[in-house]
């Protein structure tokens, strides 16, 4: 019996280390660009947002790291409709936990023209303003500054490699001179082009 309750705790330990610590907004006050306030929605299951209005950075850090970890920002996929959020980023960040990378799923805007003054830019605005919480939290959060990237799946694969290339345009107050250079990019099945050739 007492086997049982120690493996019973071994693994609600276990499963809880995986599990994301907090979710952060991105935007301490006036979200940039931004109209109207909008208001998130998601499925019943919890699995796809179709709206965000409150961008946001769900954290997980690994358990116990040797020394400063690597991060990745992780971008979901959804053709800038919606978020796949679950299969594309939470399950995402807890297998890059499992070997000792800290992951950081954002929930970005979603293009929309009745909230955004300008809505083509408001998903990098959440890219690079990411990027800059993430690598100015690095000391704290146990991060190596320098190993600090972004992945993407489909559309959100488009938006890491607009984040990737468009680092120097800053679309955000920089507030100090914190690099929004991505370390590295991780695109899988992303848009790149919606050019024919």
């Amino acid at each position: 019996m007492n086997r049982i309750l120690v493996l019973t705790f071994i693994f609600i330990s276990i499963n809880h280390n995986v599990e994301a610590q907090r979710e952060i907004a991105l935007y301490p006050g006036v979200i940039p660009n931004v109209l109207v306030a909008g208001t998130d929605k998601m499925n019943k299951a919890g699995s796809v947002y179709s709206r965000v209005g409150q961008p946001t950075l769900r954290i997980y850090l690994p358990p116990a790291p040797a020394g400063p970890a690597a991060a990745v920002i992780i971008c979901a996929g959804g053709g800038y409709a919606e978020l796949n959020i679950k299969r594309e980023g939470y399950d995402v960040a807890i297998a890059f936990n499992k070997i000792g990378v800290a992951a950081f799923v954002l929930k970005y805007r979603l293009p929309d023209s009745k909230t955004d003054m300008d809505p083509s830019i408001s998903p990098l605005q959440d890219a690079q303003q990411a990027l800059k919480i993430v690598r100015d939290s690095a000391a704290a959060w146990g991060l190596d500054k320098n190993k600090i990237g972004i992945m993407g799946f489909s559309a959100g694969g488009h938006l890491a490699a607009s984040a990737a290339v468009h680092y120097s345009d800053l679309l955000i107050a920089p507030g100090n001179a914190t690099s929004l250079r991505p370390d590295f990019q991780i695109l899988v099945y992303p848009v790149i082009s919606f050019n024919s050739e």
